[in-house]
């Protein structure tokens, strides 16, 4: 679990962070595959925050039904819920039948609601290759597009992408309270080192339409 400090206020979205540094799993168990190599994603951000305040046309609460990124060939066509569990912790995609699926946060804001909506996907895992194998590939300016179930689609474009150590995860960061419609998509980077990646990619998006 990342090295955070404990608040009344994050105490919830404490507990996701700690389920982040559990994204990749068990490599040790999947002797024979072929898993791809640390993506080397980086840190970076646009130049220029964001000045238009898109707070005034957020959408309706909706559930996500999905998420595409062309920038990196996905089009998952649903998504799973993820909720805290008694330990604390978020749950995370199933590696045995959801590696090709991403997750949201359900007790957060729905992608395109006012607040931050939270979004987990597998690099990989011990079978392989999974739904952000080409991670590597998303680049600031690039559209994380989500359908809900009322037919209408959040797009988010990303302005600043993060790659950290997960002992450095920026709790308050991601998951601080927000008045405009923004979202976290977050996946796992780095070197695998004791059956787990070492890193958190995080991508910060903000709403566009």
């Amino acid at each position: 679990m990342p090295a955070i400090h404990r608040t009344a206020a994050v105490a919830v979205t404490l507990a996701v962070a700690g389920a982040v540094a559990r994204l990749a799993f068990g490599f040790g168990e999947g002797a024979g595959t072929q898993l791809p190599p640390d993506p080397k994603v980086g840190s970076t951000a646009a130049a220029v925050a964001p000045v238009s305040d898109t707070a005034a046309h957020a959408l309706p609460k909706s559930r996500p039904t999905g998420m595409k990124i062309d920038a990196a060939g996905v089009d998952a066509k649903k998504m799973v819920d993820l909720t805290v569990d008694a330990a604390g912790e978020l749950g995370v995609p199933s590696a045995e039948t959801d590696a090709d699926t991403p997750g949201w946060w359900a007790d957060g804001a729905t992608p395109g609601e006012r607040g931050v909506s939270v979004l987990v996907a597998h690099f990989d895992t011990k079978y392989g290759p999974a739904l952000m194998k080409d991670v590597k590939k998303i680049g600031l300016g690039d559209l994380i597009e989500v359908p809900r179930e009322d037919g209408k689609t959040a797009r988010f474009k990303i302005r600043e992408i993060e790659d950290v150590n997960k002992k450095d995860f920026p709790t308050d960061k991601v998951y601080g309270a927000t008045s405009r419609p923004e979202l976290r998509l977050l996946t796992c980077g780095g070197e695998i080192k004791d059956g787990h990646r070492t890193n958190n990619v995080i991508f910060y998006g903000d709403l566009v339409a």
